[in-house]
């Protein structure tokens, strides 16, 4: 039985160095060692010999298997050395080829141009808030005294979800909700910037569009005045417009200010000349500001005799269209490519 042993160990080491991938290694592994293999057999056999023999058998058979386990692992770690080197070449990427051009678009002049007012008024200490863009129309029309039926609402033609609550028509709500909330009645100095929603729709309005307000509210003993609001509203549009951009204040009525102005800044498109973006009269409107009612600030719980203050509120499109002289506000939304890579290049001019 020695003999026999040797040559199953002889004839199966040979046959594992022959063995060329996983498959072959793998099927003279089950001839040699598995439940009906040779060298299985030969345990199997163990029980005629005599109790002598059994352990010096015993002994030889186990050197013969775990020689052949330990040739047919180290066989079996060639094989995945091999198939790994063979991944590694057939996926590997020749970096010296040149890459295909992705297109690329930039930010977008609206987003550029809310970071730009929002760095600015943070740089004069004011609070960046937001608020909710589906309103009740509490908030919308009723705390900026607009109540139910006054006619300043048919100028909002507005979204409706239910009797109560509508997409906002102007960011001035969040206006009223952070007075509401500072029960303290400390000094506010805010700017909110968002989507408002209204029925409109042509080259310089859009029925989705986005806004920014501006509130100031302190003590009156501070004097916060229409001067203030006419030296922010300067600094604000001069920065973000330019130095050389003329602005006009004049007379006007917001329910929720006053007195109440609207400022109106040169075309840029004619110089102030007349044109069909300017309507013929050289100037555009971009802001509309005044002192703060005293009934928004009593409805919002402010004692209009001891606090005053100022509110402003602009269209965000109109301020990206002047400061990239984009003629058509409609440009902005159709997600042209073309369009919007062009602005980081305008940004370094």
């Amino acid at each position: 039985m020695k003999e026999q042993i040797e040559q199953i160990t002889k004839s199966a080491l040979e046959e594992i160095q022959k063995a060329e991938n996983s498959k072959i290694l793998n099927e003279v592994k089950v001839k040699i060692l598995g439940k009906k293999g040779e060298l299985t057999q030969v345990l199997r056999g163990m029980k005629d010999l005599s109790p002598e023999e059994r352990p010096i058998i015993g002994s030889i058979v186990n050197e013969a298997r775990n020689e052949i386990e330990k040739t047919i692992e180290e066989k079996e770690e060639k094989f995945k050395e091999q198939e790994m080197q063979e991944k590694i070449e057939k996926e590997t990427i020749d970096i010296t080829l040149p890459s295909t051009k992705i297109k690329r678009g930039s930010k977008h002049p609206v987003n550029r141009v809310i970071e730009e007012i929002e760095d600015l008024f943070v740089s004069m200490g004011y609070d960046v808030v937001s608020g909710p863009e589906l309103e009740t129309d509490e908030f919308c029309f009723e705390r900026l005294n607009l109540p139910q039926g006054h006619p300043a609402r048919d100028m909002q033609d507005s979204f409706y979800i239910t009797n109560e609550y509508l997409l906002r028509t102007q960011t001035s709500a969040v206006q009223a909700r952070t007075m509401l909330a500072n029960t303290e009645k400390t000094p506010i100095r805010m700017i909110c910037a968002g989507k408002t929603y209204r029925r409109e729709d042509d080259a310089t309005h859009s029925h989705q569009f986005g806004q920014v307000e501006g509130l100031v509210i302190d003590k009156k003993e501070r004097n916060v005045s229409l001067a203030d609001l006419k030296g922010t509203l300067e600094v604000f549009v001069k920065k973000l417009i330019g130095k050389n951009c003329e602005l006009r204040f004049r007379p006007s009525y917001f329910p929720f200010t006053e007195p109440s102005y609207e400022v109106d800044v040169s075309c840029f498109k004619c110089g102030g000349k007349g044109c069909n973006l300017c309507k013929q009269t050289g100037w555009i409107e971009v802001l509309g500001a005044g002192i703060v009612h005293p009934n928004v600030l009593k409805m919002n719980g402010y004692d209009p005799e001891k606090y005053g203050g100022f509110a402003f509120g602009t269209g965000l499109e109109r301020l990206a269209m002047f400061k990239y002289a984009i003629p058509d506000m409609r440009y902005l939304y159709t997600n042209d490519i073309r369009f919007l890579n062009q602005f980081d290049r305008k940004d370094e001019e």
